[in-house]
């Protein structure tokens, strides 16, 4: 009996949310899982991301259990969240330094990035508020006061410094901006705001490894053993894996140590390696199926805020995956970021499983 009634509750669970969307999730961490394990030979790195991914799956289900409305009619679920982010951001200074850069709040053996967390709470505040807005969002003052939403922790990220992030936490709320129909002239202020802040950030806030960094972008050759050796390795991975790859486990750049990151920074490449391009292809092909759910979903449900919230979320995903890629092939400088749903560490991953359950909660209650 007991069990009749669960596989019944399941059923209409499954009716009631996005299934191809938990499918599709579920398939891209099966691949990312399996790519770890060819770079890890199933180490205790392999062993703590099975749970991570099981981690982030029941964060999903949990949070399509909730109701949605919270967070579209109530103000003080997503301020509370994004001031929880804020108040972690701040922690992380007083936390250990990681490689040059204050990113990680640091407990034991386990290490928490809270700027992925404040990525989440962002587009869920910034739904809520241009849901409210929208009528009036031609006021160049609304456009102010969401970016003050957008500078507190951008500032913060900056300083760590994680000029990655900061990038992603812009093009979040650019994207916000653009689909809350902001006009041409209010466009270009901030354009020539956003130019200011780049050049003072690189004068002010970059430390001199983040330079070295974007300059042997510039000239990848100029020095092959020291600041170009990163991207020279990812592309020789990438090369190597051909149509095919190698095989799981038998990637040479990875296995003989010349890959730097390759769990991490360079994790698409260690999987081109393995995989060849026929798995890049269809890797990205689910991932990219993914985000056309995400954005499916918020087409077809009625309130502004789930509409926003799509936009937000599949900019977020697919800046990572993006930026990622054009570092992994050479098209970008090397920025630290991860790679939705395959990079190591639970940071990234729960945050973007935690705003799948939002969406299929969304899905669920409108």
């Amino acid at each position: 009996m007991v069990v009749l009634e669960f596989k019944k509750s399941l059923r209409s669970y499954f009716k009631e949310i996005d299934s191809p969307l938990f499918i599709t999730a579920v398939l891209v961490l099966a691949a990312s899982l399996l790519n770890m394990y060819g770079i890890t030979r199933g180490d205790s790195l392999f062993q703590k991301q099975i749970i991570l991914i099981i981690a982030g799956i029941l964060v999903m289900v949990f949070l399509s259990l909730f109701n949605c409305r919270y967070l579209k009619n109530y103000s003080m679920p997503a301020l509370t969240l994004y001031i929880f982010a804020i108040v972690l951001l701040g922690l992380t200074f007083y936390s250990k330094s990681v490689r040059g850069t204050n990113s990680w709040i640091i407990f034991g053996n386990l290490t928490f990035e809270p700027a992925e967390l404040a990525k989440l709470s962002l587009i869920i505040l910034l739904a809520k508020y241009f849901s409210q807005k929208h009528i009036h969002i031609y006021r160049f003052s609304h456009i102010l006061a969401s970016g003050l939403y957008f500078i507190i922790p951008a500032f913060l990220i900056i300083n760590q410094p994680d000029f990655g992030s900061a990038i992603i936490l812009s093009l979040i709320w650019g994207s916000f901006i653009i689909a809350a129909g902001i006009n041409k002239k209010h466009i270009i202020i901030l354009f020539l705001i956003a130019l200011i802040v780049v050049a003072g950030s690189w004068s002010l806030v970059l430390k001199p490894y983040q330079k070295i960094r974007i300059l042997s972008f510039l000239d990848q050759g100029e020095d092959p053993l020291g600041s170009g050796y990163n991207l020279i390795q990812s592309k020789i991975a990438i090369g190597s894996g051909s149509w095919f790859g190698n095989g799981l486990g038998r990637g040479s750049q990875v296995n003989l140590g010349f890959l730097p990151e390759p769990h991490n920074d360079f994790i698409f490449a260690a999987f081109i390696e393995q995989f060849g391009f026929i798995g890049g292809i269809i890797l990205l092909g689910l991932l990219f199926f993914l985000i056309y759910r995400i954005v499916l979903i918020g087409l077809s449900t009625t309130a502004n805020f789930g509409k926003l919230f799509s936009i937000g979320l599949s900019v977020f995903i697919f800046s990572h995956i993006f930026v990622s890629i054009g570092v992994n092939v050479g098209l970008l400088p090397v920025t630290g970021l991860p790679f939705s749903f395959l990079s190591s560490g639970g940071s990234n991953l729960i945050s973007i499983m935690a705003g799948l359950g939002i969406l299929q909660s969304i899905k669920r209650y409108g």
